[in-house]
């Protein structure tokens, strides 16, 4: 796992090919339990290569020095996050 917010990825390499390719993160909570947004995209073996862009929200709870995952949220598609954005914006505009 993890022992800094700083130092926490979802890229992830199999076999020496990047599988999780993190394009950028935003760190929207920290401390004992940390929330980042995650933008991203996953390797596509029958094309070789990177798919379209990807978001997940992950929960971290510290743990004996370590950040672990807790829980996460996936965002489906471009549309989805959309729809998010203009929901919040609506709402924290009011």
């Amino acid at each position: 796992m993890f022992e800094s917010i700083d130092d926490i990825t979802v890229s992830y390499e199999e076999n020496g090919q990047t599988v999780v390719n993190e394009l950028d993160k935003v760190i929207l909570t920290r401390g004992a339990w940390t929330t980042i947004l995650f933008r991203f995209q996953e390797w596509r073996h029958e094309s070789g290569d990177y798919g379209p862009d990807k978001y997940v929200i992950v929960r971290y709870r510290k743990s004996g020095g370590e950040y672990r995952r807790q829980s996460k949220f996936g965002i489906s598609s471009v549309d989805q996050a959309r729809k998010i954005v203009d929901a919040l914006q609506a709402w924290t505009e009011q």
